[in-house]
């Protein structure tokens, strides 16, 4: 039942359908609808998640109460595997941004697959080697740079989660709102949509409506970082 959909995650990308077919009773199936707050930041927790349909907004309240969007998550990404690693609370809230599907397994299960599997733990050091890099990348445009290099590193993180790449040519769908990504780069509203329109200017970007378009990504991508 699970084995396609598991193929295509990150960390179990590298396995067998025979090493599939032998762990997919491990994973279960659950709904949230949208706005469901799935994870709580600081409580613990004893699963691990998958996204099959939907998207999760990972977010945290900073001392003034305001909410800074961390990541999005999209289909085939995985969250909520630190915590059960570490055996800390929960690090960040996730939330479900639409009607959202899931799979889901339980910490003992997905720490014996860690455990007995190095391909799986491999791949999982990789992927969290990636999102070190890439929050890294984060902190520094928003500590170093402007509201423009801030909301292009912004824009950029979505194409990386959520865009669709073909010929060089990025399409976003359904662009989170406009408050989201000012949440992601630290700006307001009004200046993210104040620099949208000036990409659109510099044609780097189209938008249409909640689809946002980057006809010449790796152009934009090295402009960025």
């Amino acid at each position: 039942m699970f084995v396609e959909f598991l193929s295509n995650v990150s960390i179990f990308s590298e396995l067998s359908e025979t090493e599939l077919i032998a762990i997919e009773k491990l994973f279960t199936t659950r709904n949230y609808p949208k706005g469901s707050m799935i994870i709580l930041e600081e409580e613990f927790g004893d699963t691990v998640f998958m996204v099959v349909k939907g998207t999760i907004k990972i977010t945290r309240v900073n001392d003034e109460g305001k909410e800074v969007i961390l990541s999005l998550m999209g289909m085939y990404e995985i969250f909520g595997e630190m915590s059960v690693i570490d055996g800390e609370a929960r690090s960040a809230n996730a939330l479900a941004q639409e009607n959202c599907e899931l799979i889901t397994i339980k910490s003992n299960d997905f720490l014996n697959l860690l455990k007995n599997n190095f391909k799986i733990s491999y791949a999982l050091m990789s992927e969290l080697a990636k999102r070190i890099r890439k929050s890294d990348l984060h902190i520094e445009a928003l500590s170093l740079s402007d509201a423009e290099h801030r909301i292009g590193v912004s824009i950029l993180n979505l194409a990386e989660e959520m865009g669709v790449i073909r010929k060089g040519k990025v399409t976003i769908e359904n662009l989170p709102f406009q408050q989201d990504i000012a949440n992601m780069s630290g700006t307001s509203r009004e200046t993210v949509s104040r620099i949208l329109k000036l990409f659109e200017d510099r044609n780097m970007l189209r938008k249409h409506g909640h689809t946002l378009v980057i006809p010449d990504y790796p152009h934009f991508k090295r402009f960025f970082r």
